[in-house]
């Protein structure tokens, strides 16, 4: 990654912290660590990207805005859903969470990145891919993330208090049984999503379940973004 899109990277993030008290709270003391993490994490995406088919880009700009910026922007949304179950839940205990059909580890490696206090499954059906995310982890040393190659549905249950994923693919009734599988009871699955209305699509077939859509903005890009939070 050259400096401009360090810079970029930089200023994103900086926007980000401005505009969400808690994401500045969690990012501001340790800024030049997480940023000098996320360089060297980008810098591995680019060195595996052509081989192992990890994202949709060849744009260091795109990578860093879509994918990595991307990841981090609802992160303020994130912790608040997590003291909420801490305030359910007021066990002392690490809070487990997992990204579901990791790929490159986006968001979960982001995430990780900025929530050290947290542990994180990558759970990542595809050999090479989690060969990448292993190979990753101990790149950037990070102690709070277990690679698990595996398909979803073998993943224990009752397992994580928060699931997360993105550019995974859309929900349907098998797909949501299976998140809330592994899920803890008032656990919550939380996913990255683009615009509204095909949000309101997606999940028209969901008459029971609790579920709200919260609208994020990602630093240089202009497109909606949404995280949609469903309740186990």
């Amino acid at each position: 990654m050259t400096q401009t899109e360090f810079a970029l990277l930089s200023q994103g993030i900086e926007t980000l912290c401005k505009n969400d008290s808690d994401i500045d709270s969690l990012i501001t003391p340790r800024s030049e660590e997480i940023n000098q993490t996320l360089d060297r994490y980008i810098k591995e995406i680019e060195l595996f990207n052509k081989a192992y088919g990890l994202v949709g880009t060849d744009s260091a700009e795109e990578l860093v805005i879509k994918h990595i910026l991307d990841s981090i922007a609802p992160l303020g949304i994130i912790s608040r859903l997590l003291k909420m179950l801490n305030t359910t839940n007021d066990t002392g205990t690490t809070f487990q969470i997992a990204d579901a059909g990791s790929g490159a580890g986006l968001p979960g490696i982001p995430l990780a990145i900025t929530l050290p206090q947290c542990n994180f499954s990558l759970i990542e059906r595809m050999g090479r891919r989690a060969g990448f995310l292993c190979g990753t982890k101990a790149v950037l040393s990070l102690t709070n993330i277990t690679v698990e190659e595996s398909e979803l549905e073998k993943i224990a249950h009752n397992k994580f208090d928060l699931v997360t994923f993105r550019a995974f693919k859309p929900i349907e009734k098998k797909l949501l049984k299976t998140l809330f599988n592994i899920c803890k009871e008032g656990g919550i699955i939380a996913a990255y999503k683009g615009k509204t209305e095909k949000i309101k699509e997606e999940m028209s077939f969901l008459e029971r379940t609790k579920w709200e859509v919260i609208p994020y903005s990602v630093p240089f890009l202009n497109e909606e973004r949404h995280m949609l939070i469903i309740k186990n």
